[in-house]
C-alpha cells in the first residue's frame, strides 16, 4: 500500500506553505505501509518559537483551502513543537532543537520520502526539495 493522490496533494500544499513561511529542512515519509492510521508525514522545522507558529498558521489556512480541517492539533500555544493530524497526514512542525534533539528524520529513515516541489533552493544539508 502507498499514500493515497490525496495524501500526497495535501502533502505538497502544506510543505508549499512550510517553504512560504522559510521553514527549514522539509521533508515527507509515505509512512502508510508502517502506520495503519495515516499515509504521510511532514516535517519541517524553525529557529523560533514564533516562526514555527508562523509555520503552522500558513500550513493550516493553506490546507483549509481545500476543505482539510485537522482532527488534532497539539503544541501551538509553546511553539516548540507543533502536530496536526488531518488523518492523511501528520505535519510535524518543530524547533529546530527539538528536530535535532527527537530526530524523527532516523526513525522513519525506512520509509520511502516524498519527493517535494518546493519554490526555495534547498540549502546545503537541508532536506528541502530532494525529500
Amino acid at each position: 500500500m502507498t499514500a493515497t493522490d490525496y495524501a500526497l496533494n495535501l502533502i505538497q500544499v502544506a510543505a508549499a506553505a512550510a517553504d512560504d513561511k522559510l521553514a527549514n529542512e522539509i521533508v515527507a515519509f509515505d509512512v502508510s505501509e508502517q502506520l495503519a492510521i495515516t499515509d504521510a508525514f511532514l516535517l519541517a522545522s524553525a529557529g523560533n518559537d514564533r516562526q514555527v507558529r508562523a509555520i503552522v498558521d500558513e500550513i493550516e489556512e493553506k490546507l483549509r483551502e481545500l476543505d482539510a480541517k485537522p482532527i488534532r492539533r497539539e503544541g501551538h500555544r509553546e511553539g516548540r513543537w507543533v502536530l496536526l493530524d488531518y488523518g492523511d497526514i501528520v505535519v510535524h512542525v518543530q524547533h529546530e532543537d527539538e528536530r535535532e534533539f527527537y530526530s524523527l528524520e532516523r526513525l522513519w529513515r525506512d520509509c520511502p520520502s516524498i519527493e517535494l516541489k518546493l519554490s526555495r533552493p534547498a540549502a546545503e544539508g537541508d532536506g528541502g526539495a530532494e525529500a
